[in-house]
């Protein structure tokens, strides 16, 4: 049911022909990751946030530079050397109170990417480099997501839709579909080398916003085994046609995706933690799970909730040993890759978590 502030809010979607009051509760209703909050994704996630989709999570690692704010409209001078993810939060926040922002200030790893794609509807691609557009396909291939895919090239932009459900049961096509495998890291320049116009990205982002609402609220046609490409030149446009179903099936995650730009997460078994403390080498121990997993069982050490922790990172000494755990080795190896990117000297990941590592130490209870 919409309420009269929420009618007040949404009263021009309301008047449109075949989009009443279910469809903007599907909208309230709805989880929509988006990655990258750059040229692709700042307009993306105003406009989804303006539309009242309930939750938007935003994955960032990168701190806003001078040279974005030609196109990343979301950002100011004063937004200078902060995280994306985090000053997109607060500023999103300040245009719909109504809308759950959840701000990820790290980058999309295999390690973290089932566990964070799992929890939302759809995710949208704002991406801009070929091995996240490849892991966020095969991540949204196996957790079952459709994915909202853009990008861009200095006048050019194409959109799709990859991975879509569709009444029949069957999926359209994904990423690879379309491009198999990634071009060599040296083959394609980035926007620094090649250049992007600016006003090109607000065009795609709000394009793909577009086809991030109509998959929400089943509107009109999505761009569902088919690629819109747009030539900003001279507005050029056309649409091909991808195959109907997908031909390529994902059967697990890479460990790694080539040219990727993210680190190895540096880890250490139960079994070599053990070592260290026979060794008196000096270390902190850090456990990200939530209150509850702690209160059942704990090998020690500080504990801060994984969705906390950006908000604590300033309490923690950078310049010591830090060994990080959770229940099975997959938050922690997020946190571990988070505290490398922002300044500290050494982190590794318990392998295995504490599954493994109450087979090496004496488990607590709180």
């Amino acid at each position: 049911m919409i309420d009269y502030t929420a009618y007040q809010r949404y009263t021009r979607h309301l008047a449109l022909p075949d989009f009443g009051p279910e469809e903007q509760d599907k909208l309230r209703k709805s989880k929509v990751l988006v990655v990258g909050a750059g040229g692709l994704g700042t307009p993306l996630l105003l406009y989804l946030t303006a539309a009242g989709v309930g939750h938007i999570g935003i994955i960032d690692p990168d701190k806003v530079e001078l040279s974005n704010l030609q196109r990343q409209v979301l950002y100011t001078e004063k937004d200078l050397g902060q995280n994306k993810a985090q000053s997109a939060a607060q500023r999103l926040r300040a245009l719909n109170s109504e809308v759950h922002i959840q701000a990820y200030p790290f980058r999309l790893s295999a390690n973290n990417a089932l566990e964070l794609i799992a929890q939302y509807d759809c995710v949208a691609d704002g991406s801009d480099n070929f091995p996240t557009r490849y892991l966020v396909n095969d991540a949204c291939c196996l957790c079952e997501k459709p994915n909202v895919y853009a990008s861009v090239f200095r006048y050019e932009g194409q959109v799709s839709v990859f991975n879509r459900l569709r009444t029949d049961g069957s999926r359209g096509p994904n990423y690879r579909d379309l491009y198999p495998t990634p071009p060599p890291p040296e083959s394609v320049p980035n926007c620094a080398e090649a250049g992007v116009l600016g006003s090109l990205t607000g065009i795609i982002g709000s394009i793909q916003a577009n086809e991030v609402i109509k998959l929400i609220t089943g509107l009109g046609e999505p761009l569902d085994a088919r690629l819109l490409l747009l030539d900003s030149r001279n507005m050029h446009t056309q649409i091909l046609q991808l195959p109907r179903t997908s031909r390529v099936g994902i059967k697990q995650l890479q460990e790694h995706y080539s040219g990727s730009c993210e680190r190895p997460v540096p880890e250490i078994s139960p079994g070599e933690l053990v070592q260290w403390i026979e060794q008196e080498r000096p270390f902190k121990l850090l456990d990200v799970r939530t209150e509850r997993e702690r209160s059942s069982a704990h090998i020690g050490g500080l504990h801060i909730p994984l969705n906390q922790l950006h908000h604590q990172l300033q309490e923690l000494q950078t310049d010591c040993t830090w060994v990080i755990y959770c229940h099975s080795g997959q938050r922690s190896a997020t946190a571990t890759q988070w505290m490398l990117e922002n300044g500290f000297a050494s982190v590794f990941n318990l392998k295995g978590g504490i599954l493994k590592a109450q087979n090496f130490f004496k488990i607590k209870h709180s």
